[in-house]
């Protein structure tokens, strides 16, 4: 989920000409692609994207079925006898639908919203990639890669927001759909389930829409569940840290000065992992092995303006809506 850049640092000119400053050559970048190999071709991106919808409707139908029974939705039982039971009556994929759609939904959105920006500004960048994984959602997400430079931060910076700010529009009424359908009556933990925190966006939609509801005791429908992971997906990529869609809109308002609230907030990772969700301290170490330096932009002095000053603080928002220390407790 997010976007991936290989360029960075002061470097050569084409053909190992004489060194380049950032404000000294600026690549033509408007209508380049870069060659393209058989993984980028948009028959492999859709393979990808058709496995991920396969895997997603896998996962998708197990919690429709958990709904029904009035049992928690997210657990670790995938048991034969489901995936056997699942062969032998296929039609049980349907079942699958609303959590699949919504998830990938969201997902699809946040990536395109990446792509398109890319498009807009001529930077080279592939179709998403989407990542079917044995998950608790069926899937690890999806990014793009992106090919070419930045020439100031209000690239960085538009194409960085372009993917939360499409996946929370489309996760909130999502949420407000399931908060309609979902039940209101928490039923008891069993062995091997998972009970979801929420984040703030669902608790306040939830006492608005359903009053005299604790958001605690709602049993989320399906399509709530894929509103919730496309909540979490957004709190994700917008942690102001290196790579991360935070990170690019971090270093697009601070410049330089980024480093250390990256540094900082990527060290609040590890106590949160330790006395919180122990999944920080995995995406502590992925994101300290991806990097916490940003790549630079070709010309950084190119102020961004105050609208996207203002669009910053809504993406602080965002993250404050959507952010949760402990996201899930296993049972």
């Amino acid at each position: 989920m997010g976007e991936e850049s290989q360029f960075g640092g002061v470097g050569q000119l084409p053909g190992g000409q004489t060194p380049w400053t950032p404000t000294a050559w600026i690549p033509p970048r408007r209508g380049f692609q870069s060659p393209k190999r058989w993984f980028h071709s948009l028959w492999f991106h859709l393979g990808l994207f058709l496995l991920t919808v396969l895997t997603t409707l896998i996962v998708g139908s197990h919690i429709a079925q958990n709904y029904a029974q009035n049992v928690p939705v997210f657990d670790w039982d995938l048991s034969w006898t489901f995936f056997r039971d699942l062969a032998r009556h296929p039609g049980q994929l349907l079942q699958g639908v609303p959590f699949s759609f919504t998830l990938l939904t969201i997902l699809l959105a946040h990536e395109l919203g990446h792509y398109f920006t890319c498009r807009h500004y001529g930077i080279d960048a592939t179709y998403p990639y989407f990542i079917a994984a044995p998950t608790l959602i069926g899937t690890l997400g999806a990014f793009i890669r992106i090919k070419s430079p930045f020439v100031n931060r209000r690239e960085l910076f538009d194409v960085g927001i372009s993917g939360p700010i499409a996946g929370f529009v489309l996760a909130i009424p999502a949420l407000i759909a399931a908060i309609f359908l979902s039940r209101g009556t928490m039923p008891a933990a069993t062995p091997d389930s998972i009970t979801l925190g929420s984040p703030l966006a669902a608790i306040l939609l939830t006492k608005l829409l359903r009053s005299g509801v604790s958001p605690a005791e709602v049993i989320l429908h399906p399509v709530g569940c894929a509103a919730w992971v496309g909540f979490f997906a957004t709190a994700l990529n917008l942690l102001p840290v290196g790579q991360l869609d935070g990170g690019h809109i971090l270093y697009s308002v601070l410049g330089e000065k980024y480093r250390w609230f990256s540094r900082g907030f990527f060290l609040v990772l590890v106590p949160l992992g330790i006395f919180g969700w122990h999944g920080w301290l995995v995406w502590a170490v992925i994101l300290f092995f991806l990097g916490l330096r940003h790549p630079r932009v070709i010309d950084p002095d190119v102020p961004i303006g105050r609208k996207r000053m203002i669009l910053a603080v809504v993406a602080a928002i965002m993250l404050a809506l959507t952010f949760l220390p402990t996201p899930l407790r296993a049972h």
